[in-house]
């Protein structure tokens, strides 16, 4: 399968990996990073065609991702929530999209899903309050998708929706400091009674029935794929590509290391090291086999225009969060045999490993709930959930 923007993105990855340590110790992702990816299409491969997009193939776009975060995590890791919300943009109905794109189809928009905002309905829509968090790249996009609860007359929550919001209705604090995947700047947006009109407001509940309104001008099968599908897949991809980015750097820097103790000798003579590098790589191609896999199908029923099975939707929520844990298992060994220099602060095998450990902390990748989604599923029982 061709995949022209990981043609011009394989370009842009040895001065991304230059740039990784600046980005980690600085905190933040510079401007000509995400220029760079702009002009290399990423951000527009799920975006609608009506709207300059290319309505790529999401196995395609994971493919970009992966590659992107094996350079430098927290830049795959802009990559791939900025990417993704150009999809979900998709979903909502078409006054919204035409907003946001009427500044051109390269505007960016950022997210924090969890339903911190509280939403009053007044004439027209809703008057939005709240303070999110984790809100990464935020400072390169002009509008946020930010998650909700509408409170009723008693005070008390009604209905989960997620709303569309522009930059001049929010503030951004600068608070992000965290372990890994320091420079995605995942700060804090604060809104305080924001007018919010009707047609930016979407319920999580139809969403997740894939009925949004989206569909009446996006009639593509790209948008008759499930959120819990394409946005958990997204993040899964880029903690993956951390993993695998993290081999490839351990195998080039182990192959000419001569070990100081254990008695000496060439590392890659090691039977151990040989037995992790196997182990490592085997955990990371059963992650991608897996969950591009489960995404393929659901795409291929979408383009028939079928009824996407809900086993094949919990199958690939199972397949994704088992994908993340495998990353992170592959990701454990190499860190773990690459001995005392990959405690040093910078080295890369380091960063990786914090980088991914980061990643996979998202609720997406909530590994205990997803299994069990997937276990009440195959006995029979009832699953209510927006991330299936």
């Amino acid at each position: 399968m061709s995949n022209e923007v990981l043609d011009a993105v394989r370009g842009l990855l040895p001065g991304i990996a230059e740039r990784a340590r600046s980005v980690d110790e600085k905190g933040r992702i510079p401007a000509e990073t995400v220029r760079d990816l702009t002009a290399a299409g990423v951000f527009r491969m799920l975006q609608p065609t009506r709207h300059g997009g290319a309505e790529d193939d999401p196995v395609a776009f994971y493919e970009v991702i992966r590659a992107i975060s094996g350079a430098c995590g927290s830049t795959g890791w802009v990559a791939a929530v900025l990417g993704v919300h150009s999809w979900h943009l998709g979903l909502f109905p078409d006054e919204a999209q035409s907003e946001v794109w009427a500044a051109g189809p390269d505007t960016l928009v950022a997210s924090s899903y969890a339903p911190i905002g509280r939403l009053t309905p007044v004439d027209g829509g809703f008057e939005l309050t709240g303070r999110w968090s984790f809100s990464s790249g935020c400072e390169f996009t002009s509008w946020a998708l930010l998650g909700a609860l509408v409170v009723g007359a008693e005070g008390r929550p009604v209905d989960f929706m997620t709303v569309l919001v522009p930059a001049t209705d929010y503030e951004i604090r600068e608070v992000w400091d965290s372990m890994g995947l320091r420079g995605t700047a995942s700060d804090d947006i604060v809104v305080e009674r924001a007018f919010v009109p009707g047609h930016r407001a979407m319920r999580n509940f139809e969403q997740a029935q894939l009925r949004n309104p989206g569909r009446k001008v996006n009639p593509g099968p790209l948008y008759r794929m499930p959120f819990g599908t394409i946005f958990t897949g997204t993040v899964t991809a880029s903690v993956i590509g951390m993993a695998a980015g993290c081999h490839d750097l351990y195998v080039a820097r182990m192959r000419d290391r001569i070990r100081l103790s254990l008695g000496g000798g060439r590392f890659v003579e090691d039977q151990f090291a040989q037995v992790a590098v196997a182990r490592a790589a085997s955990e990371i191609d059963a992650a991608i086999l897996q969950t591009d896999r489960n995404v393929r199908e659901i795409h291929e029923y979408a383009r028939r225009n079928e009824k996407i099975p809900m086993e094949l939707r919990l199958r690939a929520r199972r397949d994704q969060v088992r994908g993340t844990e495998r990353a992170i298992e592959a990701i454990d060994i190499l860190f773990k045999t690459a001995g005392g220099n990959s405690l040093h602060r910078g080295n890369v095998i380091e960063r990786a490993w914090r980088d991914a450990h980061a990643g996979s902390v998202h609720v997406a990748n909530d590994v205990e709930h997803a299994l069990s989604m997937y276990g009440r599923g195959v006995f029979g029982l009832k699953v209510e959930d927006n991330l299936v």
